[in-house]
Parts: structure tokens; C-alpha cells; sequence
């Protein structure tokens, strides 16, 4: 296991002065590498959906005149349920599956810097790692957006596979390639953290948007 001194010698390695939080963060990292992963995968699961929410221009949740203060707070900020729910899936199911899948990703590569390992890395990623990331993500949004079956979980992931799995194989090999060529592995963690944040509330405010469309234009046709 890395020490904290040698994760911030490492990203000084790249060349640039580290910044102290993100020293901290990574000495953190280095010390206590899954849960400081999963509080991580947690606040910014959170935030994907509340940002992605006010991207979308998604109406706040109608609350009494006369509820509390904080009640009208959180429904301004689009913090409702379902990204406490993101929250607990990035915590407890993203974060940990994450962990031990690049680990593994990791140790079958570790010390090999050569251009065909480098290509087996990337095949791995997207062939092995992706397509178990992607089934786990589908068939949790699936739970969280409110399915009971098992069958309703099975018809989100096959209907929800390729298309995810499609914009993966085209982001995850560029963002595997400036890891490689850029960044210590200490490093590899937040930034892949910063690619999927970014991306996620893209898309998520996308699905959002074409989720009021599709209701407005029901509500026009009866």
C-alpha cells in the first residue's frame, strides 16, 4: 500500500506543485482507500443529480406555505429523495465495485509500461470492467427510479445497455489514454471521479430535459 509521502512525492513527480487539499485527499486516499472513494462517489453522485436537475430546469417540489424554512431551502435546491438515493448508491454500490474492479485492472498491469500493455489495459477496461460497471448502474437507476420487479430491472439494463455502453467505448479509451500518458497512478482516482461527474450530469440533465418534453407534449395531446 502507498504511503501518504509517497502519493504527493509521486504527483510531484508530474512535475507541478501539489495542491495541499489535494495532497490531503490523496494522503487520505493512500491510507484509507475505499471509504474515502465512497464518500467521494457519494457527494458528487449527489451533486450530479441536483446539478443536473437545475440544468434541466426540472420544476422544485411543491411544498406547503407552511412548512419550514429549510423545507422551501432544500426544494429550491432541487436536493429531494432521489439524490439522497444517488447519494447511498454512489457510497455504498459505485464506489466499492469501482475500487475492486480498477484494482484488479491495476494489479494485472502493475509495472508494465510497454505500448502492448498499455492497448491490453484498455481493452480490459472497456471489455471486462465496463460492461459490469454499466449493468450495475442500469439496473440500480432502475431500483431508485422506482422498479419492482425483477423484470423491470432486466428490461432497463437490456434496453438501457448498448446506448451507455456506446458512449463508454467512445470516452473511456481517451480519458484511459491522458491517465496513462499524463498521470501518476495516485492521480488516476480523482480524475477518472472528474471524467464520470462531468459526463454523468451531462446526460443525466439530457434525460431530464427529454423527460419534461415528452410529458408536456402528453399533456398537450389529451
Amino acid at each position: 500500500m502507498s504511503t501518504p509521502g509517497n502519493v504527493v512525492a509521486a504527483a510531484a513527480a508530474t512535475g507541478k506543485q501539489t495542491h495541499p487539499l489535494l495532497a490531503a485527499y490523496l494522503a487520505q486516499l493512500a491510507v484509507h482507500p475505499l471509504r474515502t472513494k465512497s464518500i467521494t462517489l457519494g457527494v458528487l453522485q449527489l451533486l450530479q443529480e441536483v446539478v443536473a436537475s437545475h440544468v434541466a430546469d426540472v420544476p422544485a417540489r411543491r411544498v406547503p406555505k407552511e412548512a419550514p424554512v429549510y423545507e422551501h431551502a432544500l426544494a429550491r435546491a432541487k436536493l429531494d429523495t432521489k439524490a439522497l438515493k444517488m447519494a447511498f448508491y454512489g457510497f455504498f454500490v459505485s464506489a466499492p465495485l469501482g475500487h475492486f474492479l480498477v484494482g484488479l485492472l491495476q494489479k494485472a498491469f502493475a509495472g508494465r509500461t510497454d505500448l502492448k500493455a498499455k492497448i491490453g489495459q484498455i481493452l480490459a477496461s472497456n471489455l471486462v470492467v465496463a460492461p459490469i460497471q454499466v449493468s450495475v448502474y442500469l439496473a440500480s437507476m432502475a431500483i431508485i427510479n422506482g422498479a419492482k420487479t425483477k423484470e423491470d430491472v432486466l428490461r432497463t439494463v437490456k434496453g438501457g445497455f448498448m446506448n451507455v455502453m456506446r458512449l463508454t467505448w467512445m470516452t473511456s479509451p481517451l480519458a484511459l489514454i491522458i491517465a496513462q500518458k499524463y498521470l501518476s497512478p495516485e492521480l488516476w482516482v480523482p480524475f477518472f471521479n472528474f471524467v464520470q461527474f462531468v459526463l454523468g450530469t451531462y446526460f443525466n440533465a439530457k434525460l431530464k430535459k427529454m423527460k419534461l418534453a415528452s410529458e408536456a407534449k402528453n399533456d398537450k395531446d389529451q
